[in-house]
């Protein structure tokens, strides 16, 4: 029989993903047999599966964990926002609809089914299933419909875990407090609760503890300390993309409103020899950066507004003319060019606008999605490179007769005459180590070649290592129930 418990959270961000990673390592490392779930994610950091469909990254990374492939049905419903009140809504890995805020909420229970089905697939592959909330179940005005939270776990009938954010502050106030707004049923499947993120010494918690339990009636699994190593794990949330100091190779990489599938910038935050720059909006790119990197956006049309109205395609035409490099990915490579055609409106309403103009191509929104992993070799030296893609949008143009990468057997990618403004559509190919040494080492810096993947294993055995010394997983496990 398979079990089941679910991760939910007192608020948002309080480390539900990077919990179902570790406590899952832990359980693989028992020899069990165990995969993640996420009824609903929003993020515009996904992941790509080996069939061609999305999921959030943190579940990839939730599978890597449990030693499996990214499936779809690990994730079955994604919502990837394209506005502040409007995402675009992924069914079990396929884009299904745009919708605003307010009718979501309203069709969303239909999802329910599709939800169902793919948790019920994962339960006849695997021995257990831990399952992440998102955001918090004391949004009782969201209860209505809901498959995130309390709605899915209702409806599996899954025991719920609750964890509280001790670092920001009003932790008894988080577990009490959601007791307290929740209606008897859902109150009920909740059998014990955690602290995470505590700073110091954590028997200074005991009274607190004690507090919540008498208040609650639900047991203590723990207070787990601040894991430091979180930030060698890629991030899922683009509130986690932070400037990383490291060695003399700068990198800036301005924070684009709608920034996607970031985790292009990990692999280079994990380079002893690089510091990653994020560049908040009002702040100007940085007159010494060895590499400007535009990375991925959800609206591209929208985003280089945003880069113009602060002000950086100037600083770009600065950084460019003193022999700066610049590499654009995705929706950086496109506005690179010198035009951005949304003839249909895919992006919102129909237009055409110039790009930044420092490649001489130009991109045609199309309604099909490209959403495929790939394999490619970078042509300068022959390494190969795997990653994936996942854009809507036609490039052409000249400078794309300087195609840098072979991409499944074909030209993909485009460069200036003098090689130092580079784009392409390829997200992922700093994981691969030869490549990253070489493009790295061309910035002026000598870059050792690290195992970048071996690094992300270890972290997660770190993580696995410190649950194991805070969390009481024997009896987390135990609360399992079965499904």
């Amino acid at each position: 029989m398979t079990k089941a418990i679910m991760v939910q959270g007192a608020g948002s961000n309080v480390g539900k993903s990077m919990l179902v990673a570790g406590i899952a390592r832990a359980c693989l490392r028992r020899g069990i047999s165990v995969a993640p779930f996420k009824p609903q994610n929003m993020s515009n950091n996904a992941a790509v599966t080996a069939d061609g469909g999305e999921i959030g990254r943190a579940q990839a990374l939730q599978a890597r964990a449990c030693g499996l492939d990214p499936i779809v049905d690990m994730n079955p419903v994604l919502l990837k926002p394209e506005t502040d009140i409007g995402a675009q809504v992924i069914v079990q890995g396929k884009r299904v609809a745009t919708m605003k805020a307010r009718d979501y909420g309203k069709q969303k229970k239909t999802l329910l089914p599709a939800v169902l089905e793919s948790f019920e697939r994962l339960c006849a592959q695997h021995d257990l299933i831990i399952i992440e909330g998102a955001g918090s179940p004391a949004e009782v005005n969201l209860r209505a419909g809901d498959i995130a939270n309390m709605g899915f776990a209702a409806a599996a009938n899954v025991p719920v875990i609750l964890v509280g954010d001790i670092d920001r502050g009003g932790v008894i106030a988080q577990i009490v407090g959601t007791k307290a707004v929740l209606p008897a049923d859902d109150r009920a499947l909740i059998k014990a609760f955690a602290i995470n993120k505590f700073r110091g010494d954590p028997r200074l918690f005991d009274e607190g503890l004690r507090i919540i339990e008498q208040a609650t009636n639900w047991p203590s699994l723990g207070v787990i300390p601040w894991f430091a190593d979180a930030w060698k794990l890629p991030a899922e949330d683009v509130m986690d993309v932070a400037s990383r100091k490291g060695g003399p190779i700068k990198i800036a990489v301005p924070r684009l409103n709608r920034i996607a599938n970031f985790d292009d910038l990990d692999p280079l935050s994990a380079t002893a020899e690089v510091s990653v720059d994020i560049i908040e909006a009002g702040r100007p790119l940085p007159a010494d950066a060895d590499l400007v990197l535009i990375p991925g956006s959800k609206s591209t049309i929208a985003d280089l507004a945003h880069f113009r109205a602060q002000g950086w395609d100037i600083d770009l035409a600065a950084h460019v003319r003193r022999g700066g490099r610049v590499l654009g990915i995705c929706g950086g490579y496109q506005m690179l060019g010198k035009q951005i055609i949304d003839h249909d409106g895919i992006e919102g309403p129909a237009c055409r606008v110039d790009g930044l103009g420092l490649l001489d191509i130009a991109t045609t929104m199309k309604p099909h999605k490209r959403v495929t992993l790939s394999s490619a070799t970078y042509l300068p030296t022959g390494d190969a490179v795997t990653g994936y893609e996942i854009h809507i949008g036609e490039t052409t143009g000249p400078a794309c007769e300087n195609a840098w990468l072979s991409l499944d057997g074909r030209a993909e990618g485009a460069a200036s005459a003098d090689g130092r403004v580079m784009g392409c559509y390829l997200h992922g190919l700093f994981t691969a180590d030869a490549f990253r040494t070489a493009f790295l080492t061309q910035l002026g810096t000598p870059v050792p070649e690290v195992n970048y993947a071996i690094g992300v294993e270890q972290t997660l055995d770190d993580l696995a290592d410190h649950l194991e010394a805070h969390l009481d997983i024997d009896a987390l496990l135990a609360l399992a129930g079965d499904v």
